[in-house]
């Protein structure tokens, strides 16, 4: 995503709901292009939209909360990367997270991170407001 693409987005989501159609559409695949930035296979059908926002979640979700094996300052110094059979810190050919049999497995694994994520988010929450 391009500084331009990256302010257009900004102003869209200044705007409120006072937007017309063509706005809405608009701001959806600046969105998509955003959230599809480390995404290594194409995302096709009506569910591109909602695959690539889960896989920008994972990787804030994984800046947050880390992953079992792999170095909290690996992961914010490299980055996160989405291939066609693997999650990688850095690039493509960089050290896995985790690996797939195919792209429906790591996309399922990826929501079903991102809820557990959300779970154990929402109880924190909780635990808090009740001390």
């Amino acid at each position: 995503m391009n500084n331009k693409q990256r302010k257009r987005l900004e102003e869209l989501n200044n705007a409120g709901f006072n937007k017309t159609h063509e706005e809405f559409m608009e701001r959806a695949e600046l969105e998509f292009i955003r959230n599809k930035q480390n995404i290594n296979f194409r995302l096709t059908g009506d569910n591109k939209h909602y695959n690539a926002s889960q896989c920008n979640l994972f990787v804030r979700n994984i800046k947050q909360h880390g992953f079992y094996n792999t170095p909290m300052k690996e992961i914010l110094e490299k980055g996160i990367s989405f291939n066609k059979h693997s999650i990688n810190v850095g690039g493509q050919y960089s050290r896995d997270i985790k690996r797939f049999n195919n792209t429906t497995e790591l996309l399922g694994f990826v929501v079903g991170f991102n809820e557990a994520c959300s779970v154990f988010d929402y109880n924190e929450t909780a635990n808090r407001e009740v001390s």
